[in-house]
């Protein structure tokens, strides 16, 4: 209904501008066709006159009184007032509403898809949690926020691919590793006591223990950890993003693509972002200045490193891409996943975790930088679940093994709750 007035809307705008009552030519995106926000005024309202009066060069209420007939005359308004400085709110006859009712009943799913995305392709990456473990209920709304969102944008007509980043490149996934090496032992028989402090302790970690078990056998019970490392990450990394597929899948959630930071960092593409950067000036060997958090007695000393001039595009400070030892920042490795994604879209969209607010300029700067302004990112903050139980806080934590998973709660109470909480 709204897409309808909104398109009715639109061509008495145009009849406005052959008849030389409006400029040619005037930006219509902010015009908007929506429920009154209070419904004793009336069944729609535009806000027409307020967005388009000062580039037409007139006042709102003279082009609202301009406008008004004009929709008066649309078959199935009863009645028009002109509010406040500009709002023009419209009542609708009953049989606009039953016509409503019985395109909504004919259309079934169809009813309100559009176009208006243009087929143009968005990226939406969300839940992005590191596979250390199944997901938990902190991490439920960034999940399903994103894949809320990435439904809407599909049925506005744009071209989704809904994205999961896999943090497999940091320490974590060595103690992740190294974890799953103690239940190894354990399925093997071995007398492991208690998980050591560092290690992750979670029974989650038993059934990898045994499916390596049963593909190695006791090869690298004894051996050097040089030689089991870099496969137990392999292999159990693997296994937990099994495990974090079905439990997404308990809500409905279904991604399109993985991307495995390990695998972006070997194919090169860090250092083709920084060439890509370089060439434009925009990185260069510097040090950062001394940390205010630092007390004037503290120890500091500064180092070489590579910096990305993120205060040309409103960062408070240049950010570092590489460290001192040569090894990538988290910044560094993200610029480049955010240049692969861009290379694949007309616009992305992250779904982050409120504690993640202080990294949102400098990624934007990267994604603008790298693309030239062709690429948009826009990114939405989401606070983490808190969880309670006879109302008491639940407190989570993959490090301690103690936590909720995604898993019991859709079980005990049902996924379109969960979704819908």
């Amino acid at each position: 209904l709204y897409a309808r007035f909104s398109a009715l809307l639109d061509g008495l705008l145009d009849t406005l501008v052959e008849e030389g009552a409006l400029p040619a030519g005037l930006a219509r995106k902010a015009v908007a066709v929506e429920p009154p926000r209070d419904p004793s005024h009336g069944d729609l309202a535009t806000n027409a006159a307020m967005v388009l009066a000062k580039p037409a060069g007139t006042n709102p209420r003279a082009l609202a009184a301009l406008i008004a007939p004009k929709l008066q005359a649309i078959p199935g308004v009863t009645a028009l007032d002109i509010a406040g400085p500009g709002f023009i709110n419209l009542r609708l006859a009953p049989e606009v509403w039953r016509d409503e009712l019985i395109t909504i009943v004919r259309e079934g799913e169809r009813y309100g898809l559009s176009r208006i995305g243009n087929n143009e392709r968005v990226n939406v990456e969300y839940v992005s949690a590191n596979p250390t473990g199944p997901m938990h209920m902190g991490h439920c709304r960034g999940a399903v926020v994103g894949d809320a969102l990435a439904r809407v944008l599909e049925a506005a007509g744009f071209r989704v691919t809904k994205e999961y980043y896999v943090n497999d490149a940091g320490s974590q996934v060595d103690t992740l590793a190294r974890s799953a090496h103690l239940r190894y032992r354990e399925a093997l028989g071995d007398d492991i006591g208690d998980i050591p402090e560092g290690l992750y302790p979670g029974d989650y970690l038993k059934p990898v223990g045994a499916l390596l078990a049963a593909a190695f056998g006791d090869r690298y019970v004894g051996a050097p950890e040089s030689e089991w490392l870099p496969l137990f990450k392999q292999k159990t990394v693997a296994a937990m993003m099994d495990l974090i597929r079905h439990d997404l899948g308990l809500l409905g959630i279904h991604h399109d693509k993985f991307s495995s930071e390990a695998e972006l960092q070997a194919s090169g593409a860090p250092e083709r972002a920084i060439e890509t950067l370089r060439a434009k000036d925009l990185v260069y060997q510097g040090q950062l200045d001394r940390p205010k958090s630092l007390d004037e007695h503290d120890e500091w000393e500064p180092v070489e490193l590579t910096l990305f001039r993120s205060t040309q595009f409103g960062d408070d400070q240049d950010r570092p891409m590489k460290k001192s030892d040569g090894s990538w920042t988290y910044f560094g490795a993200d610029a480049a996943y955010h240049l692969r994604k861009a290379e694949l879209a007309d616009h992305l969209v992250n779904i982050w975790g409120a504690d993640h607010a202080g990294t949102v300029k400098r990624i934007q700067a990267a994604v603008k930088a790298l693309t030239d302004g062709r690429v948009d990112l826009d990114i939405k903050l989401v606070q983490m679940v808190r969880l309670f139980r006879a109302g008491e806080p639940v407190k989570m934590s993959k490090r301690s093994g103690s936590f909720v998973t995604l898993a019991d709660v859709v079980r005990e109470v049902g996924k379109d709750v969960v979704r819908f909480m």
